[in-house]
Protein backbone atom coordinates (compact mmCIF):
# COMPACT_ATOMS: atom_id res chain seq x y z
CA UNK A 1 0.00 0.00 0.00
CA UNK A 2 1.17 3.51 -0.81
CA UNK A 3 2.57 5.18 2.35
CA UNK A 4 0.32 8.41 1.20
CA UNK A 5 -2.35 6.50 1.76
CA UNK A 6 -1.90 6.44 5.10
CA UNK A 7 -1.21 9.94 5.69
CA UNK A 8 -3.91 12.28 6.80
CA UNK A 9 -5.45 14.31 4.17
CA UNK A 10 -3.77 17.32 6.01
CA UNK A 11 -0.23 15.92 6.17
CA UNK A 12 -0.75 15.29 2.30
CA UNK A 13 -1.34 18.75 1.79
CA UNK A 14 0.84 19.91 3.79
CA UNK A 15 3.80 17.93 2.60
CA UNK A 16 3.19 19.61 -1.11
CA UNK A 17 4.98 22.27 -1.95
CA UNK A 18 3.96 26.27 -1.93
CA UNK A 19 4.94 26.26 -5.47
CA UNK A 20 3.08 22.28 -6.33
CA UNK A 21 0.21 23.33 -4.45
CA UNK A 22 -0.64 26.32 -6.97
CA UNK A 23 -1.20 23.95 -9.42
CA UNK A 24 -4.91 23.03 -7.60
CA UNK A 25 -7.01 24.57 -9.36
CA UNK A 26 -8.69 27.40 -7.82
CA UNK A 27 -12.40 27.73 -8.32
CA UNK A 28 -13.52 31.62 -7.17
CA UNK A 29 -16.55 31.59 -5.08
CA UNK A 30 -18.14 33.94 -2.87
CA UNK A 31 -19.74 32.35 -0.20
CA UNK A 32 -20.47 33.70 3.55
CA UNK A 33 -18.80 31.47 6.75
CA UNK A 34 -17.76 31.87 9.68
CA UNK A 35 -14.71 30.48 11.68
CA UNK A 36 -13.08 30.68 15.13
CA UNK A 37 -9.97 29.41 16.06
CA UNK A 38 -10.10 26.54 17.68
CA UNK A 39 -6.04 26.09 19.34
CA UNK A 40 -4.10 28.10 21.16
CA UNK A 41 -2.03 30.71 19.55
CA UNK A 42 -4.47 33.45 18.60
CA UNK A 43 -5.52 36.64 20.28
CA UNK A 44 -9.30 36.00 18.94
CA UNK A 45 -9.00 31.98 20.10
CA UNK A 46 -12.59 31.06 20.86
CA UNK A 47 -13.91 34.51 18.99
CA UNK A 48 -16.63 33.58 15.86
CA UNK A 49 -15.62 35.96 12.71
CA UNK A 50 -17.99 36.48 9.89
CA UNK A 51 -16.89 36.54 6.36
CA UNK A 52 -17.07 35.24 2.79
CA UNK A 53 -14.75 33.00 0.92
CA UNK A 54 -12.46 34.31 -1.94
CA UNK A 55 -11.67 30.79 -3.44
CA UNK A 56 -11.32 26.82 -3.09
CA UNK A 57 -9.85 24.21 -4.17
CA UNK A 58 -8.69 20.47 -3.80
CA UNK A 59 -6.37 21.15 -0.63
CA UNK A 60 -8.16 24.14 1.45
CA UNK A 61 -9.86 27.51 0.71
CA UNK A 62 -9.15 31.27 0.75
CA UNK A 63 -10.93 33.64 3.20
CA UNK A 64 -10.70 37.34 4.27
CA UNK A 65 -10.37 38.11 7.42
CA UNK A 66 -10.46 41.48 10.11
CA UNK A 67 -7.39 39.97 12.05
CA UNK A 68 -4.49 38.05 11.75
CA UNK A 69 -4.47 34.22 12.37
CA UNK A 70 -0.78 32.63 12.68
CA UNK A 71 0.21 29.84 10.69
CA UNK A 72 -0.62 26.82 12.01
CA UNK A 73 -3.54 27.62 13.77
CA UNK A 74 -6.28 25.33 13.86
CA UNK A 75 -10.00 26.36 12.93
CA UNK A 76 -12.99 25.70 12.30
CA UNK A 77 -14.99 27.01 9.98
CA UNK A 78 -18.75 26.94 9.57
CA UNK A 79 -20.54 27.33 6.02
CA UNK A 80 -24.32 27.53 5.72
CA UNK A 81 -26.63 26.49 3.11
CA UNK A 82 -30.18 27.27 3.12
CA UNK A 83 -31.19 26.05 6.79
CA UNK A 84 -28.37 23.77 6.59
CA UNK A 85 -24.51 24.19 8.51
CA UNK A 86 -21.56 22.39 7.42
CA UNK A 87 -18.54 22.29 9.89
CA UNK A 88 -14.96 21.88 8.33
CA UNK A 89 -11.74 21.88 10.67
CA UNK A 90 -8.69 23.34 8.60
CA UNK A 91 -5.04 24.58 9.34
CA UNK A 92 -3.81 27.91 8.66
CA UNK A 93 -1.30 27.81 6.02
CA UNK A 94 -0.86 31.36 5.27
CA UNK A 95 -1.71 34.63 6.52
CA UNK A 96 -0.86 37.90 4.05
CA UNK A 97 -2.01 41.24 5.00
CA UNK A 98 -3.85 43.37 2.05
CA UNK A 99 -2.52 46.66 2.79
CA UNK A 100 -5.23 48.38 0.34
CA UNK A 101 -7.91 47.18 1.85
CA UNK A 102 -6.72 47.03 5.58
CA UNK A 103 -7.92 43.28 5.60
CA UNK A 104 -5.84 39.89 6.03
CA UNK A 105 -5.97 36.40 3.25
CA UNK A 106 -5.91 33.67 5.19
CA UNK A 107 -5.05 30.40 2.96
CA UNK A 108 -6.26 26.96 5.22
CA UNK A 109 -5.54 23.58 4.21
CA UNK A 110 -8.43 20.70 4.97
CA UNK A 111 -7.25 18.38 8.20
CA UNK A 112 -9.38 15.42 6.48
CA UNK A 113 -10.41 14.34 2.77
CA UNK A 114 -14.04 14.38 4.07
CA UNK A 115 -13.57 17.95 4.62
CA UNK A 116 -12.49 18.66 1.39
CA UNK A 117 -15.25 16.32 0.19
CA UNK A 118 -17.76 18.86 2.77
CA UNK A 119 -16.59 21.88 0.67
CA UNK A 120 -17.21 20.60 -2.68
CA UNK A 121 -20.50 19.61 -2.01
CA UNK A 122 -21.45 22.96 -0.74
CA UNK A 123 -19.95 24.41 -3.90
CA UNK A 124 -22.17 22.47 -5.85
CA UNK A 125 -24.72 23.56 -4.02
CA UNK A 126 -24.43 27.18 -4.82
CA UNK A 127 -23.71 26.96 -7.96
CA UNK A 128 -26.94 24.82 -8.43
CA UNK A 129 -28.98 27.82 -6.87
CA UNK A 130 -27.19 29.83 -9.01
CA UNK A 131 -28.04 27.91 -11.82
CA UNK A 132 -31.55 27.97 -10.38
CA UNK A 133 -31.85 31.36 -10.40
CA UNK A 134 -30.89 31.80 -14.31
CA UNK A 135 -32.70 29.26 -15.32
CA UNK A 136 -35.62 30.83 -13.45
CA UNK A 137 -35.18 33.71 -15.40
CA UNK A 138 -34.37 32.66 -18.84
CA UNK A 139 -38.06 30.71 -18.44
CA UNK A 140 -39.79 33.35 -16.95
CA UNK A 141 -41.29 30.74 -14.57
CA UNK A 142 -40.07 29.57 -11.20
CA UNK A 143 -37.73 26.16 -11.47
CA UNK A 144 -37.93 24.28 -8.12
CA UNK A 145 -34.64 23.24 -6.83
CA UNK A 146 -34.97 19.67 -7.70
CA UNK A 147 -35.68 20.72 -11.68
CA UNK A 148 -32.29 22.78 -11.27
CA UNK A 149 -30.49 19.96 -9.37
CA UNK A 150 -31.52 17.49 -11.83
CA UNK A 151 -30.57 19.94 -15.03
CA UNK A 152 -27.48 20.97 -13.59
CA UNK A 153 -26.04 17.66 -12.99
CA UNK A 154 -26.74 16.36 -16.66
CA UNK A 155 -25.38 19.39 -17.97
CA UNK A 156 -22.11 20.35 -15.68
CA UNK A 157 -20.93 17.45 -13.13
CA UNK A 158 -18.62 15.72 -15.85
CA UNK A 159 -16.68 18.95 -15.63
CA UNK A 160 -16.64 19.94 -12.49
CA UNK A 161 -16.01 16.01 -11.07
CA UNK A 162 -12.83 16.96 -13.17
CA UNK A 163 -11.75 20.14 -11.44
CA UNK A 164 -10.82 18.44 -8.81
CA UNK A 165 -11.11 14.70 -8.78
Amino acid sequence: MNKDKKKPFGKIAHSVSLEERRKFIRHPLCIPLKYKVIGPGSNHAGAENQTRTIDVSLGGLLFVAKHPVPERSKIQINMPFQDKLFNVKAKVVHCEKNHVKDLYHIGVCFNRLYDAFKVKLIEQFYLISEFRDLRSIQLGKEVSLNDASREWIRRYSKRFRRLYW
